[in-house]
């Protein structure tokens, strides 16, 4: 019987960050898995069909190959064939629609691995394990009555659906306003339901303005200091700082953020530093959590502060990863 596989570095989600701590892998001749529970890159995949990225293409690219665009802001789907490139480029060991369920702790000194990591289709043997698993899957829900409706949706795909639709947008974020401005220029009947009392400063520089004007001018009806209260069939409940008011509605796009999946690193074993923020225990210069051989990559590194870690300034987390994987796991010593 052929000797199963022991990974180095068993790399859970596929995102940027994943592909990333793959490539510095490779380039340092440690053998590496990536695990994605859905598309490639799937949140990526996601997006918006028609957004366009914040940063350069230069700051998003990884592995020192150029991501060239036909504009300096790239588009989603030069994003999502970028990365496709590298995977292939690399030749990157990279499962898709694979879950991570488990893992366990290696406590047989016989076989040098760490974990034994478990999946909706196969077990694997790994020295290391790398979650890079974002925020983009778990939208923070409303918990309102008539969120379960199914013309509400967390997620902004493509304006099409919406023509000559009554849509209520609730935020002010980035999502948000592409949301509103795209479905407005196509036909539909926006309005916008804004928690606070103005349009999030951290919006697109170019699309700040936009929303602003088109609210001013009233083609966009937006409520400030405002909330829905409940969801029904044809319409929706909201409450401003004067009354509760009714509103005919075909579909409600709750564009209200998005959350690391803290359940799940809590399940793997992961602890953190409150219990408010929800920030992973790690070391801060080599990003082991406080499971040995067990490291947190990208942008769920900042627990729920979502705004601050983004593809750009998360970069130099893999050679940081890969640096301290060669200095001090390069052999697995299992204690009992």
């Amino acid at each position: 019987m052929a000797l199963k596989k022991i990974w180095d570095i068993l790399i859970i989600g596929g995102g940027p960050t994943g592909i990333n701590c793959a490539i510095e892998a490779g380039k340092a001749n440690l053998s590496a898995l990536i695990l994605e529970k859905g598309v490639i890159t799937n949140s990526l995949f996601h997006f918006p069909v028609n957004m366009t990225f914040f940063s350069t293409s230069r700051l998003l690219e990884i592995g020192q190959i150029p991501f060239v665009s036909h504009n300096d802001k790239p588009t989603r789907q030069e994003s999502l064939e970028y990365y496709r490139r590298l995977i292939q480029h690399f030749q990157l060991n990279y499962h898709t629609y694979e879950t991570v369920q488990d893992i366990f702790p290696n406590d047989n000194s016989d076989f040098n691995f760490r974990y034994k990591v478990k999946t909706n289709k196969d077990e694997y043997d790994c020295k290391n394990i790398v979650i890079a698993t974002g925020f983009y899957d778990k939208p923070v829900l409303l918990n309102i009555p008539g969120e379960e409706l199914p013309k509400v949706r967390h997620y902004y795909d493509d304006p099409h659906r919406y023509i000559r639709q009554k849509v209520v947008i609730i935020g002010a974020a980035n999502s948000a306003c592409d949301a509103a401005l795209e479905i407005w220029q196509k036909g539909g009947e926006v309005t916008m339901v804004i928690r606070g009392t103005e349009i999030s400063p951290r919006v697109k520089y170019w699309i700040k303005p936009n929303i602003e004007n088109r609210i001013k001018e009233g083609s966009i009806t937006a409520y400030f200091n405002s909330e829905v209260l409940e969801i029904l069939p044809g319409e929706i409940l909201i409450k401003t700082d004067k009354e509760t008011i009714s509103l005919d509605n075909d579909w409600v796009l709750a564009l209200t953020g998005y959350q690391p999946n803290i359940n799940f690193l809590a399940h793997l074993g992961l602890t953190f530093e409150d219990q408010i923020q929800c920030k992973p225990t790690f070391d801060e210069t080599t990003l082991e959590t406080n499971l040995k051989g067990v490291y947190i990559a990208g942008v769920v590194c900042g627990g729920m502060e979502t705004s601050k870690l983004f593809i750009e300034n998360t970069r130099d987390h893999a050679d940081r990863i890969i640096r301290d994987i060669l200095l001090n796991n390069s052999t697995v010593v299992l204690v009992d």
